[in-house]
């Protein structure tokens, strides 16, 4: 039996595992996924969370069971390489094939006391612990959201919306609207304006305290909850287990995600540089991460089943922005993530996100191949498998 541990559970790690599965027999190959959590994370959606919006919770054997992946709810603690194995805080599983897609998360490292003193949407319970530190606030109280990415602007104006007796400020060290078109750029002033909130362009947080952050030009900026939104780190992982990684820690593979200094490991999602006409790395984020997943999986199908992989392809598209519940904002790009000069806004740009992400959620348990063939593994491949012992799974 050839086992193939898939470690996460995101948005990369979910259509890998189900794709895969589709694609060999189940009798020869046996797909494991591992997660620390029994539900899908939605990671666009925590900003609602944060402020009291309902969200729908899948349960991950939703997505899996029916394709014959066996779920193991643990965390990963560590990997051994040369031993294939990976640790796990109830124990360990071998695999002959691993593909790591741990992703990303908010870098709590960036700047001194943002991990003691800010919150961040690191997760439904960071929201949730978030929306009770805004629900307790008292009328004038001040909230500071610390950068002007995409996650800083949503939640801004997630928290203005819904908070309105509070007062807002966004804090970034660069033009929040950089990124837009024109017309884009306007729109974001009009609505953050509309909805009271006050913009510190050009600030940079050099420390978060725990009742007002410091800038570099020597002033502070008080606030009752200060919210850090400043950018996304991987997980040390790849790195302390031996993996070749670039500066930013994300794994160096080639085109098909296979890793170039372990060929018995692929890696997926935000945790790979994948290089390609977009430059040395995708950028970080949800709407590139679930597009590795599928070709790894048929790259690792291809390679068990006596195939040629082909290579990863990808263009970019739009970027959704949400600032609250009645306004939006879709930026289409180039190919190479170069803007272009059309945005769509307003409530249409609302229900355009919400159908990307609804048919993100709609497609994981569905990843294609659209006419799926179980092949059977390559001869020398079926006389090398042994039969193993089933680990305690659930599936």
């Amino acid at each position: 039996m050839h086992r193939v541990v898939i470690i996460g559970a995101g948005y990369a790690g979910i259509p890998t595992a189900v794709r895969l599965a589709r694609q060999v027999r189940l009798d020869e190959v046996a797909v494991t996924l591992v997660s620390g959590s029994e539900t899908f994370v939605e990671r666009p959606r925590l900003h609602q969370l944060a402020v009291g919006q309902p969200i729908r919770q899948v349960q991950l054997t939703d997505y899996v069971s029916w394709a014959g992946v066996l779920l193991r709810l643990a965390r990963v603690t560590g990997l051994d390489l040369a031993g294939h194995r990976v640790q796990l805080t109830d124990g360990q599983l071998e695999y002959d094939t691993l593909v790591y897609a741990l992703g990303s998360n908010v870098d709590l490292t960036a700047v001194p006391g943002v991990d003691e003193h800010a919150a961040a949407l690191t997760g439904p319970e960071a929201a949730y612990r978030l929306r009770e530190q805004l629900t307790a606030l008292p009328d004038g109280a001040a909230v500071t959201v610390l950068g002007g990415g995409l996650t800083g602007l949503e939640t801004v104006a997630e928290i203005a919306e819904s908070f309105p007796q509070l007062r807002t400020t966004l804090v970034t060290s660069t033009d929040p609207g950089a990124r837009l078109a024109h017309h884009g750029r306007r729109y974001l002033e009009r609505t953050l304006a509309r909805l009271g909130v006050t913009v510190r362009a050009g600030t940079r947080v050099v420390e978060v305290l725990p009742d007002r952050s410091l800038t570099a030009d020597g002033t502070t900026i008080e606030h009752a909850v200060c919210v850090w939104a400043g950018g996304f780190s991987v997980s040390a992982l790849a790195r302390e287990s031996g993996l070749d990684v670039n500066a930013a820690g994300r794994a160096v593979v080639d085109r098909t995600f296979r890793s170039v200094s372990h060929p018995d490991v692929f890696v997926v999602g935000d945790a790979a540089a994948v290089p390609g006409p977009w430059g040395e790395q995708l950028a970080m984020g949800c709407r590139t991460g679930s597009f590795t997943g599928p070709v790894a999986a048929d790259a690792i199908a291809a390679q068990l089943t006596g195939r040629e992989p082909r290579p990863f392809r990808y263009r970019y598209f739009h970027e959704c922005i949400s600032l609250g519940r009645k306004h939006g904002l879709i930026q289409f790009l180039h190919p190479d993530e170069r803007r272009r000069n059309v945005v769509l806004t307003g409530r249409a740009a609302i229900a355009y996100k919400n159908a990307v992400l609804d048919g993100a959620r709609f497609l994981f348990p569905r990843p294609g191949p659209v006419l799926a063939r179980r092949r059977r593994l390559v001869a020398e491949d079926r006389a090398a498998a042994s039969p193993a012992p089933s680990p305690k799974l659930k599936v």
